[in-house]
């Protein structure tokens, strides 16, 4: 009966309860009780009566109806009602399906996919992060999808068996989740993808689950597992160095790579590089019979600094993927690895949480060569003898991180040519720890060791021993490919990101691109025609005067101040100004961030030839308001120049009470880019004369006949033009300087010019 129907209980709401909030209540009862969520039998009734709570109180009139005497008067206005079940069905709300008998009600649906069902948030920031460590494979389906049913029994099997192994299996109702469907570029149902590295790939063969296997096995890359033999174990295992990884050997007797090593290879290849030896092949007897191999067991051997016996090995006759991730993840570091990169610092040396989770670090800072081949040995014994989960052992090259080592040691000059050992421990992200090192110079020697040891015992009871702090930069990326490579393999990418669109993926999804691409070929040829017509005709209506022709040719001619720069001089002269104790502070201490003084060495009798040839090399330059031009004369400051010269490398000899030549060392031509705010200079050194010898023709000769015009009398002693080679190239030396590929050396402070 009707007076039984209380819709403001049936949604718990109250009666003077707003719209947004029936809403809500309704919205969250639908997806509770809704008959493919719940399986309650009672679940079908339920839902229908939610469903018809809210199409009244949803509705003014109906709800005021009902409020003034307990019925909602259904019975008038039929069309309204199916007006709002449609709307309802329009704005995203659950139909009900109890009305209609197609298998797809809650009694037919198969659950199983239930535990795979992914969001769009989901997807973003979990799904696509984990699928640089394994791939993924996803179907998109949809509840009136007859086809979906037709595939449901070979994609469960195929998805509880690449599961075990280790690929990630997702599902998306499109139905559901239309904002991912379409995130995927999925406008169909069924639809299969894989998804690796972030990238997405469709299948587009037969769903079998061979090709399904197949289609996984594709998605990973091919160079992750390499094929081992007697003729190139030796070399393979010896890239450890190189590689600064451990390096893994997998023995089976399967010709093929089974997928779960590749799975395992694909993701630990940040790690470990991986190797298969295919036991049954002519060719790997040798191997087998070296490291004593079971034909008949599969067996995975880890080796890390010694090549002829392996640091750990399992062996399995159904290896599984758990088995594989428990002794791998115990193995992903050398017994002493090279601290490369930043990301490796972390992790072997990661920050404290606790005191009882305290984790220290014993580094060797070392360098390249046989010189220190002993040091690294000894300490590499030592190594293997004491690594413990709360003690990691390391080494840093001082060379590739320059920073890292002058941090840790003080006493530079003590250790210089030398190898020292570092205990030290993380304080926080932010690169601060604290530290202390060993009084002596590591020579690997008994005693050494014992030092080392003694100390590391007295850690275990006094954590105030590492009483030094210090701030850490982060570590150069010794293994990061070069710009050009990476630039490369993203164009590579790229161009197979769009081949496979092409020929694979639907036209909704190419339209953007091909009217990009038509859109920028119209603008470009039409361009071009436009311009084509253009001159055309203006050659016709006005042919070229004397004077014009006149200016052409200097443009032509003018290399030197047209085309050889985009800067635009906005001056027909530069200037320079000497450099004294006057100005000092203003054009070179207090220079403003950003800005750089050109300071050009001469003396009083190459000032005039020096002067002129700088102008000419620097003029170009001149359009940029962060350079000033100053010279500075050797005759006055000698001692100041030769102190900033100690700086530079190589670049000045250092100071000999019994060399008598030292004072007629001859520094004219030098040039100087200060900058003074961050205390560092870049250095040009002349060429001598006789490297660029003034062939005819030659930049030299072209700015002779520029300084004769300008002049209006010629220059052509020998004298004067070897005092011009000094700065030959200079206006080069200043590009690269604008560029930042300078070297740069700095300095302590200024010092005074007196």
């Amino acid at each position: 009966a009707a007076g039984d129907f209380d819709p403001y209980r049936i949604l718990g709401v109250g009666r003077s309860s707003s719209q947004a909030d029936i809403k809500k209540a309704y919205k969250r009862l639908a997806r509770e009780w809704h008959p493919d969520k719940n399986k309650d039998p009672g679940a079908e009734d339920r839902f229908i009566q939610i469903s018809k709570a809210y199409e009244i109180l949803s509705n003014e009139e109906k709800r005021a109806n009902f409020d003034r005497y307990g019925d909602a008067g259904e019975s008038q206005g039929y069309s309204q009602h199916q007006h709002r079940q449609f709307h309802h069905f329009h704005e995203g709300f659950y139909f009900d399906e109890s009305f209609f008998h197609f298998p797809f009600n809650s009694e037919r649906r198969d659950t199983s996919d239930d535990k795979y069902l992914l969001h769009f948030s989901h997807y973003v920031h979990e799904i696509v992060p984990d699928s640089f460590k394994k791939p993924y494979l996803i179907k998109v389906t949809s509840d009136w999808c007859f086809s979906c049913i037709h595939i449901e029994p070979v994609w469960k099997e195929v998805a509880q068996e690449l599961e075990a192994l280790g690929v990630g299996i997702g599902v998306v109702h499109a139905g559901y989740e239309r904002r991912l469907a379409h995130h995927l570029g999925a406008h169909s149902t069924p639809s299969l993808l894989g998804l690796v590295n972030g990238k997405i790939t469709f299948f587009h063969n037969a769903v079998t689950r061979e090709n399904l296997r197949q289609f996984v096995e594709n998605l990973l890359p091919g160079n992750l597992v390499e094929k081992i033999t007697d003729k190139n174990y030796v070399r393979f295992l010896s890239n450890w160095k190189k590689e600064n990884k451990p390096h893994v050997l997998l023995f089976d007797h399967m010709p093929a790579v089974p997928l779960l090593y590749k799975l395992t290879a694909f993701a630990y290849r940040d790690y470990l590089s991986f190797g298969y030896v295919y036991v049954g092949l002519r060719g790997t007897e040798e191997l087998s019979s070296q490291y004593n191999i079971n034909v008949y067991t599969p067996t995975v051997m880890i080796f890390k600094e010694h090549v002829d016996r392996p640091a750990d090995v399992v062996q399995a006759r159904d290896m599984k993927k758990q088995l594989m991730d428990d002794f791998l993840s115990q193995n992903k570091f050398l017994m002493a690895a090279r601290l490369a990169n930043q990301r490796l610092f972390q992790e072997l040396c990661p920050v404290k949480k606790s005191h009882r989770q305290r984790k220290h670090c014993v580094v060797l800072l070392t360098g390249e060569g046989e010189k220190f081949a002993e040091a690294y040995e000894a300490f590499l014994t030592f190594a293997v003898a004491n690594t413990k989960d709360t003690l990691k052992f390391a080494h840093v090259y001082n060379d590739r991180q320059p920073e890292f080592a002058d941090a840790l040691l003080t006493e530079k000059e003590k250790y210089r040519g030398k190898s020292a050992v570092v205990i030290l421990e993380r304080r926080n992200n932010a690169g601060k720890v604290a530290y202390k090192t060993l009084e002596e110079a590591w020579q690997g020697s008994k005693e050494d060791n014992f030092i080392l040891l003694d100390l590391l015992d007295q850690l275990r009871t006094d954590p105030g021993l590492l009483s030094s702090e210090t701030v850490l930069a982060d570590l150069n990326d010794e293994l990061a490919p070069m710009f050009l490579i990476r630039w490369l393999y993203s164009t590579l990418d790229y161009i197979s990101d769009c081949w496979d669109s092409l020929f694979h993926s639907n036209w909704r999804e190419m339209m953007p691109l091909l009217s990009l691409l038509f859109s920028a070929l119209f603008i470009l040829f039409g361009t071009v025609i436009v311009q084509a017509f253009s001159d055309s005709s203006d050659a016709r209506d006005s042919p070229p005067s004397e004077k014009e022709d006149a200016a052409a040719k200097t443009m032509k001619n003018d290399v030197s101040f047209s085309k050889e720069s985009n800067r635009i001089p906005k001056k027909g002269f530069v200037e320079v100004t000497e450099l004294t104790d006057i100005n000092y502070n203003s054009n070179l201490v207090r220079l403003r961030p950003g800005h750089m003084n050109v300071v050009l060495i001469l003396s009083n009798s190459t000032k005039a030839v020096l002067l002129q040839k700088f102008a000419l090399e620097v003029y170009t330059f001149t359009g940029s308001s962060s350079l000033h031009f100053s010279f500075l004369s050797l005759d006055k400051h000698r001692e100041w120049l030769e102190y900033l010269l100690e700086f530079a490398q190589d670049a000045a000899p250092i100071p000999n009470q019994y060399d008598k030549h030292f004072l007629e060392r001859d520094y004219t031509g030098y040039v100087l880019a200060l900058n003074g705010h961050k205390k560092y200079f870049c250095l040009f050194k002349p060429h001598r004369a006789g490297d660029e010898g003034g062939t005819p023709g030659s930049r030299e000769d072209y700015d002779s006949s520029l300084h004769t015009e300008a002049r209006g009398k010629p220059s052509c002693s020998p004298g004067s033009r070897s005092i011009k080679n000094k700065l030959h190239k200079l206006s080069f030396w200043m590009e690269h300087l604008l560029e930042g590929s300078l070297q740069r050396f700095y300095i302590p402070s200024w010092p005074a010019l007196d």
